[in-house]
């Protein structure tokens, strides 16, 4: 997978502009969520409710979901989804203006935000390729860009943001994510317009779902390529819903600094969106996911140890560099080689098997820390992640995405008149 030299068309640049300002309002939330939530509770189960509640959705709808988007016209498919998501952040915005917020009205909003994130990050996946001719360069260059930008805006600029914004006010950093959501989706109405995918006949919603799910469990590579991903959503959100406590009573940082150190996530995952495509030039695609992989958990393992919220900073610029690599070098892959009218519903399968796995994260750290040590749940997520490199180490290797590459077109023209046939 080289570097193209073609030029991204000018639509990429406003799909670009409309998701940058958008994970700007997400980062803003990401931050401002959590410490909300803090000021109503102190109980980690509590916190573990309202983080888990926005993956639900996928567990629920993912692979529906991506069948009715590979039904659907996936530009209007993304700009109702953030019309709908700039509305419904006004609930629990008026909720903190008139001082009645409440956790399971918190869990409820994070669920519906989930619901439209689910239809939009699958269209948007599905439109990609489309919009740059399944050009496999052209997609890494397109998902670094599209990764580094998100990166930038919802874990270095938003979360500071964020924490500034709810010392204004409990509704203002929600009203923020509203404007974002509203702005992409003037953005993405503009742009070009392409074909709908092919209804493919007499076959009912649920066949199409399951013709997805069965495409992705029969590849080796893409079950690799969305396993790595499934098992890392339980380790990070076991870490992500603790974080807060352990920031405030392990590291002794508050409200701001809490905000710096997901900046240094960030910062990490800057810099591994800018490389990966050089490390899978130099390694191969399937030994820098490897790698990635084997850094995340050591990472973790650091965040663990840490004393101070300069060696913790440390070890989560590292695992961001690493996730930023695989978020590019993974997602580039799977859409070079999945036919067009599948598109939807392989990555929503894919996406769902790692969303699903999330709410068990975000339980399974509640409890740990509530059972045992406000450490315990970084422990477990290190042990987790350096078991999973070991397990998919082989399922995506070199050689296999070497003949994914290379069978990927005649697949491509093969499917489109008959039954899916795996890589």
């Amino acid at each position: 997978m080289t570097i193209s030299a073609k030029k991204l068309p000018a639509g990429f640049g406003r799909l670009w502009s409309a998701q940058t300002i958008s994970s700007l309002g997400d980062g803003i939330t990401h931050a401002a969520l959590p410490l909300i939530a803090f000021t109503l509770t102190r109980d980690p189960l509590a916190l573990a409710v309202v983080t888990a509640a926005g993956t639900l959705p996928w567990l629920l709808f993912g692979i529906l979901g991506g069948a009715l988007v590979d039904r659907w016209d996936r530009r209007r498919t993304m700009w109702v989804a953030d019309t709908a998501r700039a509305v419904l952040l006004a609930i629990p915005a008026v909720a903190a203006g008139l001082d009645v917020l409440s956790i399971p009205l918190l869990a409820a909003v994070a669920f519906l935000l989930g619901l439209g994130g689910l239809f939009f990050d699958t269209a948007a996946t599905a439109y990609l390729p489309d919009l740059l001719s399944r050009d496999p360069a052209q997609l890494e260059r397109a998902n670094s860009r599209l990764r580094g930008a998100q990166t930038a805006m919802s874990g270095f600029a938003g979360p500071p943001a964020g924490s500034a914004l709810l010392a204004l006010g409990r509704a203002v950093p929600l009203v923020a994510d509203a404007v974002s959501f509203a702005v992409s989706a003037l953005l993405v109405r503009t742009l070009p317009a392409m074909p709908r995918p092919v209804p493919e006949a007499r076959e009912s919603l649920l066949g199409q779902a399951r013709a997805g799910a069965s495409y992705v469990f029969r590849n080796p590579l893409l079950l690799g390529l969305a396993l790595r991903p499934a098992v890392g959503n339980i380790a990070f959100l076991a870490v992500e819903t603790v974080l807060v406590i352990f920031a405030h009573d392990r590291l002794g940082i508050g409200t701001y600094g809490f905000g710096l150190l997901l900046t240094a996530e960030a910062t990490g995952g800057l810099l591994g969106a800018a490389i990966a495509s050089q490390l899978g030039r130099r390694l191969g695609t399937g030994t820098a996911l490897t790698c990635t992989a084997a850094v995340e958990g050591l990472a973790i393992l650091g965040l663990a140890s840490a004393s101070n919220p300069y060696v913790a900073g440390l070890a989560l610029a590292v695992c961001g560099a690493a996730m930023g690599a695989t978020m590019v070098l993974g997602p580039s892959l799977r859409q070079a080689i999945v036919p067009g009218h599948l598109m939807g519903r392989v990555a929503s399968t894919s996406r769902m098997l790692a969303m699903c796995a999330a709410p068990l994260g975000a339980f399974i750290g509640g409890w740990l820390a509530t059972a045992y040590d406000i450490r315990t749940p970084l422990y477990t997520a290190a042990a987790l992640l350096l078991t999973m490199t070991a397990v998919t180490a082989s399922m995506t290797n070199n050689r296999r995405v070497e003949a994914a590459l290379h069978a990927a077109a005649p697949a491509e023209e093969a499917t489109r008149d008959g039954a899916p046939n795996p890589v």
